[in-house]
């Protein structure tokens, strides 16, 4: 079973096209995933990309897709050392490289900021890798 760290704007994009990984993969992401991909929906209902209805119903989906969770002392510390050492204002995207080094295979995301900060600090694989 190969285990994939997923981020907020990969976790939408799964739930947008209606796409489930693979059943021999694993899902793992911080704890937070779910609050700030919700926080994403309720802007784009304000920014009037979605509609409510559309953005609750990406909501249910997200919370019906199978996922890990961690947020673990050894987790968060990892977090605090991969942002300290990366200069980094803050730890949110450093909790995703911190669960992928400590609990996955590889991280796969949609958002190329993300992608660009991770390379060289965890292995990254292409989102098709999900349904491979």
């Amino acid at each position: 079973m190969t285990r994939f760290v997923i981020d907020p704007p990969t976790l939408l994009h799964l739930v947008g096209q209606d796409r489930r990984p693979s059943a021999e993969h694993q899902l793992v992401a911080p704890n937070s995933i779910r609050s700030q991909a919700l926080a994403i929906l309720y802007e784009a209902v304000r920014s009037g990309e979605l509609t409510e209805a559309e953005a609750l119903q990406h909501h249910d989906r997200m919370t019906e897709l199978k996922l890990r969770l961690l947020g673990d002392r050894v987790s968060r510390r990892t977090a605090w050392t991969i942002a300290r050492d990366q200069g980094w204002a803050t730890i949110d995207d450093a909790e995703y490289l911190a669960v992928t080094r400590l609990q996955a295979d590889a991280l796969v995301t949609v958002d190329e900021d993300l992608a660009a900060k991770a390379a060289g600090v965890v292995p990254l694989a292409p989102l098709e890798a999900l349904f491979a």
